[in-house]
């Protein structure tokens, strides 16, 4: 990808939902929401405090995260669907 996201902001890609229910049911697409579970495909260098000092990022390319359900603005690069957002958007990492 030709795009690096600048300060302390990441790119995510959504992962996608289960198509069907535990018990079997399959979902349309038009009653899915938008999963807020996606991996970091590019991560700034990280925010600087006043003095200048970096402080760097706490995630890393390929991490599995969770994002609010409004976070980030979405975009499209290289025909994929993307989300930019600030580090701070991000609620954890997936272990």
């Amino acid at each position: 990808m030709a795009f690096k996201p600048l300060h302390d902001r990441v790119v995510v890609k959504r992962v996608e939902s289960e198509a069907k229910t535990a018990g079997g049911l399959i979902i349309p697409d038009s009653a899915k929401e938008k999963p807020a579970e996606g991996e970091i495909i590019a991560v700034g260098e990280g925010a600087r405090k006043d003095s200048g000092e970096l402080i760097a990022m706490s995630v890393k390319e390929g991490d599995k995260v969770l994002f609010g359900k409004w976070s980030g603005t979405e975009i499209t690069l290289d025909g994929q669907e993307l989300l930019i957002m600030k580090e701070s958007d991000i609620l954890g990492i997936i272990a």
